[in-house]
């Protein structure tokens, strides 16, 4: 019987926790014909069309809102209907785009100024 959390489906007996999907228990959410009340990351990144390391940035830039108020290491869970609101919200998804943009701009940038130029590196 498939389930959306198939314990068999897991990369390895060590990844107890419910955010690692893999992409068959993904398609599986998505064919469901109806979504849990709450949502973890993968599952909220997946019915937005983000990867699920995307989904802490967008926590961040105050454009996706967790339920409760979890602490900051804590797994982030997001109501169902909520998101499928925003991801059919266009005007939502091109301020989230954005912000992945800039997110990426910055780290992409924040790089190169540590890295070194070759030519200014002596050796002895």
């Amino acid at each position: 019987m498939l389930t959306i959390f198939s314990a068999a489906k897991r990369c390895s007996s060590k990844q107890k926790n419910m955010s690692h999907l893999l992409h068959d228990d993904i398609a599986i959410l998505l064919r469901s014909p109806r979504l849990p009340g709450r949502l973890n990351s993968p599952q909220t990144a997946a019915l937005l069309g983000f990867q699920p390391h995307d989904i802490p940035v967008l926590v961040a830039k105050k454009l996706l809102r967790p339920l409760g108020k979890p602490v900051p290491q804590a797994p982030k869970f997001f109501a169902a209907p909520e998101i499928e609101k925003l991801a059919t919200d266009p005007v939502w998804l091109g301020k989230a785009a954005q912000a992945m943009c800039d997110h990426w701009k910055g780290k992409n940038e924040s790089r190169k100024e540590f890295s070194l130029d070759p030519e200014s590196v002596t050796t002895n």
